[in-house]
């Protein structure tokens, strides 16, 4: 029974290390996210708010506000988990300690049966009678050896006895390390949930003095959803007519798919494989609109059709072409600033709001090569890059390809 018991707890145990072992790995990504959520709030900070030109604007300053609510939403979140985690991780380590202290309790009970044994018959006297009252010298042969293995058994109870305790005392530290970051954890979150209630309530205070002004302000939106679509509509043209003068050669009509040299197909290939890595198109910047239909966060009866991300950056960054190609295009339309298709095979990166341009029609580029510079609206003081990506004329999400976008 005492075997089965230690075999018992021994399964349990190894199966709480494993399920340690398991929740270690999940607690690093978990940190590892939290401090790259807490990098990019910095970065919100730095990019958003250190223009104070940019307050003048009540608009702005509540699509800037509500970018860091979302990333503060997120830590929070993250946070939460870890410290959720690591309370199971706390009440499975209270758990072990409970198990190796009986286990250890158990090992002091049979080692103090031993000593009181062996003080019985611990003088010398005692262990030659016990020899040379054997009945033939195989009965006195097997009593030397059992005294032998009785006093190694003694030792390697001790040594047992030695490494439980050096076991809890470790088990023990490990559990004060995790209360102390659980503590810290739930501190760092009590302080993130206090600046989101002052920043919810700052932005619902711009809301309603915004309000007044509703229906100018969703003509304004609206005429830049004109303008959007504008540009769309001129980027799927020059797509189509790319596509239709490509297969012109292979004798091909489609306007909807590229017909692939070998050399094209290799980079489309490579452009595929690289799904998930492919580089920023900015050194810096925070992603202040995502892609798809969206309400707006302000005039929330209208909704954004984005056939990519807009990209919040400092004033000048340059822009980088995100992986090999060329310039398929050029796109000036009146009213609003260049913009840039670069071809690679049958994926086509578009690069929008552009004040310099350092490339032109039919030219190569490569992987980071910067193409040209972002435009800064000075009565705003906005820096913004509208980034998508198509496979032929199909929009992707950038933040499917693009590197911890």
């Amino acid at each position: 029974m005492k075997r089965l018991f230690f075999l018992c707890l021994f399964i349990t145990i190894s199966l709480n290390q494993s399920f340690s072992q398991i929740k270690n790995d999940e607690q690093k990504k978990l940190e590892a996210q939290r401090l790259k959520l807490k990098k990019e709030i910095k970065q919100i900070n730095n990019l958003l708010f250190s223009n104070t030109k940019n307050r003048k604007i009540a608009l702005n300053e509540v699509e800037n506000i509500e970018t860091r609510l979302n990333v503060r939403l997120e830590l929070i979140k993250v946070t939460n988990k870890q410290a959720n985690l690591l309370t199971r991780r706390i009440n499975i380590n209270l758990r072990n300690i409970d198990n190796q202290r009986k286990e250890l309790d158990e090992l002091k009970k049979e080692y103090a049966k031993m000593i009181q044994k062996s003080y019985a018959s611990k003088s010398l006297q005692n262990r030659l009678m016990f020899l040379f009252s054997s009945e033939n010298f195989l009965q006195a042969y097997r009593r030397i050896q059992y005294l032998k293995q009785y006093a190694r058994y003694r030792r390697k109870q001790g040594l047992q006895i030695s490494e439980k305790t050096k076991l809890l005392q470790n088990l023990n530290k490990v559990l004060i390390e995790e209360n102390e970051v659980k503590t810290k954890l739930i501190n760092e979150n009590r302080e993130i949930r206090k600046k989101l209630v002052q920043e919810q309530k700052k932005q619902q205070e711009l809301i309603n003095t915004l309000r007044l002004k509703q229906s100018s302000l969703r003509t304004q939106i609206e005429n830049k959803q004109k303008q959007r679509q504008r540009i769309d509509k001129e980027i799927n043209r020059l797509i189509r007519e790319a596509i239709a003068e490509s297969n012109r050669i292979s004798g091909k009509k489609s306007r909807e798919i590229f017909q692939l040299t070998p050399e094209a197909k290799l980079i489309a290939e490579n452009f595929q494989e690289n799904k998930g890595r492919l580089p920023w198109p900015l050194e810096k910047g925070v992603v202040t609109q995502g892609f798809g239909r969206q309400r707006h966060p302000v005039v929330k009866t209208t909704i954004i059709q984005s056939n990519g991300v807009t990209i919040s950056t400092e004033p000048f960054a340059k822009v980088r072409a995100v992986f090999e190609g060329e310039v398929m295009s050029v796109i000036i339309i009146k009213g609003s600033n260049p913009s840039l298709l670069i071809r690679h095979g049958s994926y086509i990166t578009l690069y929008t709001n552009l004040s310099k341009l350092y490339v032109k029609k039919g030219e190569k580029v490569s992987s980071k090569q910067v193409i040209g510079e972002v435009f800064t609206n000075q009565q705003t003081g906005r820096t913004q890059l509208q980034f998508g990506i198509f496979n032929n004329i199909k929009a992707l999400n950038p933040k499917d390809w693009v590197y911890q976008m």
